[in-house]
């Protein structure tokens, strides 16, 4: 029994050395196709950004996956504030069921917007904007003495 459980921990090992080197060529491969793919996010704001946070490397490749996964994570944000919006928009209105909006247009709200960034650990602050008279925004009075 020994000697049974020790050559399949040997083929384990076997396996698990071959599934890195599958790991390791596909790794190698998906990097170079990073040379031919042009991302949505542009190399020169992915550096700049990257610099501000203090890392430079000069590897085009690494760039570009660090754009890839810009772009997945603000596409996984937009889709989940979508499906907020959707939400919002089915629910029923309680103050009046008759007024339900005809026009199904989905419109982003921050609410939305903050909803689905909370969820990846982002909280997002936006002030409030009222006015507190109806004068505010326009020129002051003048004083006439």
């Amino acid at each position: 029994m020994m000697s049974g459980s020790g050559n399949s921990s040997g083929a384990a090992s076997t396996a698990g050395a071959d599934g890195r080197h599958d790991d390791d060529a596909a790794l190698t491969e998906f990097l170079s196709s990073l040379m031919d793919y042009t991302p949505t996010i542009p190399d020169e704001l992915v550096e700049h950004y990257l610099g501000r946070s203090g890392f430079n490397c000069p590897d085009l490749r690494l760039t570009r996956l660090v754009a890839v996964a810009t772009q997945k994570f603000i596409s996984d944000i937009a889709s989940d504030a979508l499906q907020h919006s959707k939400a919002r928009v089915a629910a029923p209105i309680k103050d009046n069921k008759s007024k339900q909006p005809k026009d199904k247009r989905l419109v982003l709200t921050m609410e939305d917007l903050s909803k689905a960034l909370r969820e990846y650990g982002v909280n997002l602050k936006h002030p409030e904007y009222f006015a507190d008279s109806p004068l505010t925004g326009t020129d002051p009075p003048t004083r006439e003495e």
